[in-house]
This record gives structure tokens, sequence and C-alpha cells, in this order.
């Protein structure tokens, strides 16, 4: 099942994408709410209504109108809080590597994440951006999950029923800024907290059942088949896989959830795959070839990521008009 978030006029409504069309979900059902964060806090009852919905749209069962002057949103356009996790072994070492640095040895012993600002969640569509974000500025390809369950101390053995289902994540990165400030050991912060991007959908896990595979020796937890690729102007810089996830987002829910709570409508990124983003690739190009021409992203640019299974996110670039910066008020 495919569940959206769109606007048509000035309201938000809850969508489910049916025979390649968008129905608005209260519609069909008055007693499934008509937004996501009302709809995730209904936990698996809502999911087993909307799934009823589903069944009888595909079999002509109910006489609802599609939406077609709509414009698509994150799919969980609010969410109670985002969290961004570390997952993929590959990245981890490779930018350890680039930067001269052996590979830690923590990151093979528990699974780690940090928050990042759920106010600033950006759907398909423009990001705008300001003049400091220019300053190296970068894409992260990730896929995310959201919750539809309040829990605590959850084991990794019951963390996937938990999830409500999975996204595309594009964890957005003013390097200059995370850089700067990570030298103090803390953050990220301003380097992240602009924009976070997610959709273009929500799938539910039973979709995704067909690409099923066993997650990495000695880890707990469901892991999934999916392509994963990100293209700039319609070229390909990134391709990964998300089985090649180290921590799954089980372990994650895990140590999420280890003596405070979570809740319905959580978000959590698994964190980038290998080669998954331009400081990597920057990173490797130059330590194999000194004339290599790092690359950022520019004012315009359109960004396309691809999961198999998740769907397409696009993304054009935008430039605030401001000149103001935050980097010329360093003492």
């Amino acid at each position: 099942m495919k569940l959206v978030t769109y606007r048509t006029g000035n309201q938000e409504c809850l969508g489910i994408v049916a025979n390649k069309q968008v129905y608005d979900l209260h519609n069909c059902d008055p007693m499934i709410p008509g937004n996501m964060n009302a709809f995730l806090q209904g936990g698996d009852d809502a999911m087993k209504r909307a799934r009823a919905v589903e069944k009888k749209l595909k079999n002509h069962q109910i006489n609802a109108l599609t939406e077609n002057n709509y414009s698509l949103l994150a799919p969980v356009p609010h969410p109670t809080s985002c969290r961004d996790g570390y997952a993929f072994r590959q990245h981890v070492a490779s930018a350890r590597k680039n930067r001269g640095v052996p590979m830690i040895p923590e990151f093979d012993q528990y699974p780690i994440f940090y928050f990042t600002n759920h106010n600033a969640i950006y759907g398909p569509g423009e990001i705008y951006c300001m003049p400091d974000h220019f300053k190296r500025l970068d894409f992260e390809l990730e896929a995310a999950i959201v919750l539809n369950k309040k829990g605590r101390n959850i084991k990794a053995v019951d963390a996937d029923s938990y999830i409500a289902g999975y996204m595309i994540m594009n964890d957005m990165s003013a390097r200059t800024l995370q850089m700067e400030e990570m030298l103090l050991n803390l953050g990220p912060a301003k380097g992240k907290d602009f924009a976070t991007v997610i959709g273009p959908w929500l799938v539910t896990p039973d979709e995704l059942a067909p690409y099923k595979v066993a997650c990495k020796p000695g880890h707990t937890g469901n892991a999934y088949n999916l392509e994963m690729i990100c293209r700039v102007n319609g070229i390909e810089v990134s391709k990964g896989n998300m089985a090649d996830m180290d921590w799954t987002f089980a372990e994650i829910i895990e140590r999420a959830s280890y003596g405070c709570d979570v809740f319905p409508g959580d978000v959590i990124g698994s964190g980038t795959v290998g080669t998954g983003c331009f400081l990597e690739l920057n990173g490797t190009g130059l330590l194999n070839d000194p004339d290599y021409q790092p690359q950022w992203l520019q004012n315009g640019d359109k960004v396309e990521m691809e999961i198999t299974g998740l769907g397409l996110l696009e993304n054009t670039i935008v430039a605030d008009d401001t000149g103001w910066s935050i980097l010329d008020l360093k003492k």
C-alpha cells in the first residue's frame, strides 16, 4: 500500500494510491483520519481500514473521485521527531579513509543516530537554500521509516512491527557549516537543520515482501534488496543497495527506544549508502587523482533519487533571495 500527503487548494489531505490514481482516504472511509499524523496514531487498526479501502478501490467497489489537481507533500509532513542513523559500513569506511584515519571499531559494536530538525521537512519539489548552504551543498542518498506505535525499550526482534512504512530520504547537508561546527565536537546542527527530504510516498512493509533478504550475519531485523540511485541533472552520481545496511532499522529502533519513548510519527533515516554523497565521492576521487574536480550541488540543479519499490523522489535546488550569511559573523 502506498500512502501520500498532498495539497489541494489550501488543504493538506491524506491519500492512497490505487489504480495509478490518488484518492482521498478519509472520503473513502470517514473512520480514517484526514491527516497522516492522526492516521499513524491509529496504529494497526488504521492500517487495516486503509488496506480494506485499497482492496475495494482496486476491485472498483467504491465510487470514489480521483484527485486531479494536487501537489505531493512529504508523506509525513509533520514528524513527531526525526532521527538519522549511520547504518552503512561502506560509507563510513570510505569517508574515514578519505580523511586518512582508520575505520573506527565502535561502528561494529552499536548503531548510532542523531536528531535533525523535524520542522524542516520537504517533499517532492523545490528546496530553498541560503547562501551559506551553497558552500559545499550536498545530497545524501538514504531510506527512511516512520513508526505507528508508541514503545519503550523495544527489542530488535520485535521492532519491525513498529514500522508503518518506508520512504526515500535525502539528508541535505551544507558541508562547510557542518565541518566548521563539528570541530567543537558537537553537531551536526546548522549543516543539517535546513532541509530533510522524504517521499514521494509511504510504502507499507507488505509491499516490500518480495524483496526481503537475510540481514547481515550477527544482526537482527528485516532487510530488503532495493537498488538505490541518485541522479543530478540526469547524470547518475550514486548507486547502492538497501540490503547493504549493516545495522538494521530494527536495531536502530532498539537503541533509539532504550530508556525513552518513541512515538507514532517518528521518522528514522538509514544514514548514507556507500557512494551516496558528494563528500564521499569527492574524497575518493581526489585520493585516486589529484586533478579530480570536486562537485557540489548548485542553484537550479535537479536531484532525482530512486529506490526499488519506494518510487522516485524529485527535487530542484533553489537559491533563497538573500545575501544573509552566518559564516560572515565569525569572530
